[in-house]
């Protein structure tokens, strides 16, 4: 039998706090499984890795990006897709894999020009898991796409009705975010439900074309406008800016923040 792990028996046997687990979460070093009601649940694997994690944060005093860099150095993972098992590499990093194929391009090229390691493309490409939205975007860029038809939300599924509660949700490429979509089908705006997790955030500014739309269901969200415009939001504010400004935000409340988001075009 499986044994799953809740938040506070894996933090207390990784000894650390919940807290600490959340927050690794949103920074990518561990990503455990959801039961069907949300909660986090912990595998003997992840168990395992967040002692691993709480050993280079103690005794060698890395920070989160170079713990994320010393686990992938030691996983030593390949760059052959055909050594996985079909459900490992999943559709996002998939897609990525082949364009960057398709390019000509090694991992250490692209990784290079992106400005992150080579081993977290490598992890994203396996896993679909595990860089910031603002990464995810600029990869999405790069190949000339966007991060919604990353995602398969540009696929030929057209729902014109979609009930409170049956979103059909991105893959969970960044901790701590979920995206969920609102409306499905080749439309001229993307109309998403964010779902951020205390800690989460972009990592990061990025910029696209076309014009944005956010309103705050719950919680409270910062958003920040070319690096030096910063807005605060509670539940019942809104925020209309051009894409093309950098843009960066983060969940500045200690509970979920959920955020009504729309693009137009559909360029995100």
């Amino acid at each position: 039998m499986t044994i799953r792990y809740k938040v506070a028996e894996a933090a207390r046997l990784a000894g650390v706090s919940a807290s600490t687990l959340r927050l690794w979460e949103a920074q990518g070093l561990v990503v455990p499984e959801r039961s069907a009601t949300g909660h986090r649940q912990y595998s003997e694997g992840d168990l395992a890795q967040l002692k691993r994690i709480a050993w280079f944060r103690a005794e060698r005093g890395l920070n989160p990006a170079a713990i994320r860099e010393a686990l992938e150095a030691e996983a030593g993972e390949p760059d052959d897709p055909s050594s996985l098992p079909p459900d490992v590499a999943s559709e996002v990093g998939r897609k990525l894999r082949s364009m960057r194929h398709a390019t000509g391009r090694t991992l250490e090229q692209v990784a290079g020009d992106i400005g992150i390691a080579a081993s977290v493309l490598s992890t994203l490409e396996r896993t679909s898991q595990g860089v910031s939205v603002a990464v995810l975007h600029n990869l999405a860029a790069y190949f000339g796409t966007t991060v919604s038809s990353l995602s398969g939300e540009d696929e030929p599924k057209v729902r014109a009705l979609v009930r409170s509660g049956e979103w059909r949700a991105w893959p969970r490429t960044t901790p701590g975010v979920t995206v969920q979509l609102l409306a499905e089908g080749h439309n001229q705006m993307d109309c998403h439900r964010f779902v951020l997790e205390p800690g989460a955030s972009s990592e990061g500014a990025y910029k696209h074309e076309g014009e944005e739309f956010v309103y705050v269901l719950t919680g409270r969200v910062e958003f920040v406008l070319d690096s030096d415009q910063f807005h605060d939001l509670n539940p019942g504010d809104s925020l209309y800016f051009e894409s093309r400004r950098h843009h960066a935000w983060s969940n500045r409340h200690d509970g979920e923040t959920v955020l009504l988001w729309i693009n137009t075009p559909p360029t995100f």
